[in-house]
């Protein structure tokens, strides 16, 4: 099944890169040139077990993808989150840390998934962890601005979810939250995925507090956000197994239905989980990073 994982990933890198050749419209950035060649420098020399790199790998690759993503949103649409907003981009890559470690927290107890090959010697481990987890919702997003800027999408007529519905969207997702962790452990090992399904559920109470929102997209009709984090969510699962799959640290799925079944390390249906992840990843920051700044001024 490798080689099927290196197919589809080859094949959405492709498609990505020759829709970018079509729509490119500025030159591409310096930082983008510094990311393909720190990429391009990790992958050799992971593949022959240079340390720190081949540890580290997983960091230093989604921060290079990241600087490759933002220059070619940049060379595209005019538009860079590392360019514009480096601070507003820092507090994302700060809050994606103890975003990620709300699911590290289930995993406890849901026992998902397992690391193996990371340094266990103080603080070296501890900031492999810290700068893997860091990359995550800044990968998200700006992979997610990349599509918006490569697929722009019409307005269509405006789709409102009333506040009842809203409502309900709440219920259901705290449930999905709750439910694993109120079963017994045998039972709620199996049900990891309604963690992936149970955040959204912050969308709506991120609409009803006036904050971005994919349900107040909708209701406008507008539907690129809400689409381009779908297939953000397709592209970055892609990666993160392909390149955890050849890395020296890495993660294993230890959850313990379609194990026989896997492309990379992960079972076959667990790519499924990254589409409404990357909506996760969005609600959660958006939730997040209203919560800091609420405080922020609360203190000034």
């Amino acid at each position: 099944m490798t080689e099927l994982g290196v197919t589809i990933t080859a094949a959405t890198i492709t498609i990505l890169v020759l829709e970018y050749f079509r729509r490119r419209r500025f030159p591409f950035p310096f930082h983008g040139w510094m990311g393909i060649a720190s990429l391009v420098a990790a992958e050799y020399l992971m593949f022959r077990g240079v340390e720190p790199i081949a540890s580290y790998f997983t960091p230093i690759a989604w921060s290079s993808y990241i600087l490759i993503a933002d220059a070619a949103v940049f060379s595209v649409s005019g538009r860079s989150r590392l360019q514009k907003a480096p601070p507003a981009f820092l507090r994302m890559a700060a809050l994606s840390i103890p975003l990620w470690l709300i699911f590290e927290a289930y995993n406890l107890r849901l026992c998902n998934w397992t690391y193996v090959g990371v340094p266990d010697f103080w603080p070296w481990g501890l900031l492999g962890y810290a700068w893997s987890f860091a990359t995550i919702t800044p990968a998200i997003f700006i992979t997610a601005d990349f599509v918006q800027a490569l697929l722009p999408f019409r307005e269509q007529h405006p789709w409102k979810i009333s506040s009842r519905a809203e409502k309900i969207i709440i219920g259901a997702g705290i449930a999905c939250l709750a439910l694993p962790l109120l079963l017994p452990q045998h039972v709620g090992t199996y049900l990891f995925g309604l963690v992936w399904l149970g955040f959204v559920f912050l969308d709506a109470v991120n609409h009803q507090m006036g904050y971005p929102s994919f349900i107040g997209d909708l209701g406008e009709g507008l539907r690129s956000r809400f689409y381009a984090f779908i297939v953000s969510g397709w592209i970055c699962g892609w990666l993160w197994e392909f390149w955890n799959f050849w890395a020296s640290a890495k993660w294993h799925y230890i959850f313990p239905i379609f194990q026989h079944e896997k492309i990379f390390e992960m079972p076959v249906l667990g790519y499924l989980g990254f589409l409404p992840f990357a909506l996760d990843c969005f609600a959660m920051y958006v939730a997040a990073n209203a919560f800091v700044a609420r405080l922020s001024k609360k203190r000034i």
